[in-house]
């Protein structure tokens, strides 16, 4: 006699088969990884038993503004530290210090076999994901300290983005609830928090204030500047071109500066806007290192969510414009929590709402931001909330990282 399943627990059994398949999948593509690492393990860190006092570590050249400050305050200090980057044209790699070491270290599995079996004391990050990808905690190294690179929420990583590092060093209080609530919810121990300011902010700041005012452009025109974030959620991902046509139809002159990781995670979509609005007398496209340029002559900024928007609106003192481009929390650890994120409720104080309505009007809505009082006002409670101790960033953070190497032993 036959054997009879009926329909719905045929469904079932073949939605666990397939749950199934993909787990070993998932489970085979993370055997293959740590064994990239294993085989790379003649990366390790060349000094044989030598433990390392403090290490910083930067995933991207692009983060060299966060720790700059940092390490120009240790230098000053006669304090000894070793940099390490990804990348290979780090401008950290140019710098003439006595006290900071600064490497190379590859790419990929060549980079996270050297983090993997580190020896050091104290690690300071500004890269997610500790423990959660490929980059694992050493068995050799007691305490791992990130620091953020934007202001805002500390909850918009992607999933388990801090979950594993020891402390957080943070520059306003409502993140503090932020964590401590993702803690509670996922059973973690409590990390160690402190405000410390912005490093990068502060020394943005003492940059502007000594490059002085922009010169007017020849044209009358003003200067629009298109920096969003990268994803399904960022602008080019959902307005495309029409966001550009709207934008060139002003008259005025136009600068796209589109998030780095865009150029790798979503290369097909801005090849095709590039090859569409190549770079003309109204329209220019920007990759560079730094974005202090940029920011500085733009006259307003429109992005969505990305954090270089409170940049310009904190640093700069100029209003913004922000997409509603519907926000998805699902791949981010705010989506764990109920209450609404400091971002988006700071936002609407900050400058006007760009939607698909009044796309058309763009600007109008430019000539507004530009002249509504009511967005200096905001942007000076933005600062209050999200930029701690204006101008002490680096010296609090090198304070924190002092004492805990002078707690903190070998393992």
């Amino acid at each position: 006699m036959l054997l009879y399943i009926d329909p719905g627990t045929g469904s079932m059994l073949f939605t666990l088969l397939i749950a199934a398949i993909g787990s070993l999948v998932y489970l085979l593509r993370g055997l293959k990884a740590r064994m990239g690492i294993l085989f790379s393990r003649k990366a390790k860190d060349g000094a044989g038993n030598e433990t390392l006092p403090l290490v910083l570590f930067s995933d991207h050249k692009r983060y060299w503004n966060i720790f700059e400050p940092i390490c120009d305050e240790l230098e000053a200090r006669g304090m000894d530290a070793v940099y390490y980057t990804e990348s290979p044209d780090d401008p950290a790699l140019e710098k003439p210090y006595r006290h900071i070491r600064r490497e190379w270290i590859g790419e990929g599995n060549r980079a996270y076999a050297r983090l993997n079996f580190l020896k050091a004391r104290v690690v300071l990050s500004s890269t997610p994901g500790l423990d959660v990808y490929q980059w694992k905690r050493s068995r050799d190294v007691p305490f791992y300290v990130h620091i953020a690179h934007a202001p805002g929420d500390v909850t918009r990583y992607r999933m388990f983005g801090l979950d594993y590092y020891d402390a957080v060093l943070l520059s306003g209080e409502y993140q503090i609830h932020q964590i401590r609530e993702l803690e509670r919810l996922r059973g973690l121990p409590e990390k160690e928090l402190r405000i410390v300011g912005l490093p990068y902010m502060d020394a943005m700041r003492s940059r502007l204030a000594a490059a002085g005012p922009v010169p007017a452009p020849e044209t009358g025109k003003r200067t629009v500047l298109l920096a969003p974030s990268w994803g399904a959620s960022g602008i080019l991902s959902v307005y495309g071109g029409e966001i550009l046509d709207a934008l060139l139809a002003t008259g005025n002159r136009i600068i796209v500066r589109p998030h780095p990781q865009s150029f790798t995670s979503e290369a097909a979509l801005l090849q095709g806007l590039m090859a569409r609005y190549p770079d003309s007398g109204r329209l220019t496209w920007n990759r560079d290192n730094d974005n202090f340029g940029v920011l500085r002559e733009a006259d307003i900024l429109i992005s969505d969510f990305s954090g270089v928007t409170f940049d310009f609106a904190l640093i700069f003192d100029k209003p913004v414009i922000y997409a509603d481009t519907s926000f998805d929390p699902a791949p981010y650890d705010c989506c764990w929590l109920e209450e609404p994120l400091w971002t988006f409720e700071t936002l609407p104080r900050l400058g006007q709402q760009l939607t698909r309505e009044n796309l058309s009007r763009v600007g109008e809505l430019i000539e507004q931001c530009i002249h509504g009082p009511m967005y200096r006002e905001a942007r000076e409670r933005a600062r209050r909330e999200t930029w701690a101790y204006i101008g002490e960033g680096a010296k609090r953070t090198v304070d924190y990282l002092e004492e805990k190497l002078g707690s903190v032993h070998e393992t």
